[in-house]
């Protein structure tokens, strides 16, 4: 997977077009298969909570819901541009490299 967690992305579609935030999370769907990123301050939803014991008031909080992996590109930590990322093997260990600067990232 070329998007890891702890990675600086943008959003290329959506509502939340243009905004840029870190990956928080990866995730795999089980049912068909395909990657969705979590990012920090990115679609934003509210979600309704219960209360859990008597006399507690209920809580709306904000979340950041996952977006599709292919919504987002790698911002080059270099060139604060986006970036497709490539693989280049460097000695015994494969490295993940800026397609733009040819940098490591």
């Amino acid at each position: 997977m070329k998007i890891k967690t702890g990675d600086n992305v943008k959003v290329l579609s959506g509502r939340d077009r243009g905004k840029t935030g870190k990956v928080i999370q990866v995730l795999k769907s089980k049912k068909n298969g395909q990657n969705y990123a979590v990012v920090e301050g990115v679609n934003l939803r509210k979600k309704h909570l219960k209360t859990r014991k008597a006399g507690e008031k209920g809580q709306t909080i904000e979340l950041s819901f996952p977006i599709h992996i292919s919504n987002v590109m790698v911002i080059d930590s270099n060139t604060k541009k986006t970036t497709r990322v490539g693989y280049k093997v460097e000695g015994k260990e494969k490295k993940r490299i800026s397609k733009k600067s040819g940098e490591f990232i």
